[in-house]
């Protein structure tokens, strides 16, 4: 099989590493997993240099090619998109001409949308959802530390289960990606929305691993009704989450990725824009839209916004 993952950041790097497992034993083994990127310099170096991987899964390095011209790659038979969702219209589209017959388009991106747009460039009977508990940091270019186990979840919104897909979960499992099927995606995704708006926003502003937000009765109390106004939402828009306690969900996840600095809080620390419209942002908006009232995570939103915007002004 002949991966294409598009976005080298902390789970794109996390995941080539794992995929690199199957072809360890390949004389072409390189050729088996590519990076497609928009930045050149950065892909010439994980080009030259692979990916490396420490933390919990131990040490390892990885080679894999990267390129930022589509015709190296020329194809592929499962492209997946791990760029934030700000910028996935222009990474599929980008990625568009690596299609062929069976070629199957995954997504494991954080928040709710991704899904449409990428149904919109390349037809939805291509595209497979999914969500991962999986937690990474990216140290610099083409290095990442492994912070957290947690299940990858995948399926289609029509709920069909083809054998593309049953083939991309079982090479995940096969390197130790432990992944299942879901027949009720909108369940899944929304289910890790809701994970996220209980983590990403307030490590963002507080600037703590995800371990540290129960360990802090005020954290923990804005994280428990950010999470409650989410599955007020939720429950009104007749979604049904994939966990039977919601709120206990969110808190293991800290604790099971205790040591994980989270995307949000990454971007942060990079000075660069976060994913908050597509996370807390959502339950804005929909509280809005269904008359409920959504007050810690329209202050969420509001701080990480004022962050965003307050960069060159910080100390």
């Amino acid at each position: 099989m002949k991966i294409v993952i598009v976005g080298p950041g902390a789970m794109g790097c996390l995941l080539a590493n794992f995929l690199s497992k199957l072809f360890s034993t390949s004389k072409d083994a390189e050729n088996k997993i590519w990076f497609l990127d928009k930045n050149k310099e950065r892909a010439a170096k994980i080009h030259q240099n692979g990916i490396s991987i420490e933390g919990i899964s131990g040490y390892w390095q990885s080679p894999v090619k990267a390129t930022v011209d589509i015709k190296e790659i020329g194809w592929a038979d499962l492209i997946i998109i791990a760029v934030k969702a700000y910028d996935t219209k222009e990474a599929v589209t980008q990625a568009k001409s690596l299609l062929v017959e069976n070629t199957r388009v995954l997504t494991l991106q954080n928040g709710i949308g991704n899904i449409e747009i990428i149904n919109e460039i390349v037809g939805s009977e291509r595209v497979i959802g999914g969500a991962t508990n999986l937690g990474a940091t990216l140290l610099e270019v083409g290095k990442v530390r492994h912070a957290g186990h947690g299940e990858t979840v995948i399926g289609r919104i029509d709920g069909k289960i083809p054998v593309e897909m049953r083939a991309i979960r079982e090479i995940f499992n096969k390197v130790g990606l432990e992944t299942r099927i879901s027949r009720d995606i909108k369940g899944l995704l929304w289910s890790k929305l809701i994970i996220n708006v209980g983590i990403n926003a307030l490590t963002a502003i507080t600037r703590l691993n995800n371990g540290r937000l129960i360990e802090f009765e005020g954290t923990r109390r804005i994280l428990r009704e950010a999470v409650t106004e989410a599955i007020r939402v939720a429950k009104r828009k007749r979604i049904k989450l994939i966990y039977d306690d919601p709120l206990a969900k969110v808190e293991a996840v800290c604790e099971a990725t205790a040591t994980n600095v989270s995307s949000m809080l990454q971007d942060v620390l990079k000075k660069k824009r976060t994913e908050i419209d597509f996370i807390n942002g959502v339950i804005v908006r929909q509280g809005q839209e269904l008359g409920i009232p959504v007050p810690i995570n329209s202050l969420l939103v509001d701080l990480v916004k004022t962050i965003e915007a307050s960069y060159n002004l910080m100390l």
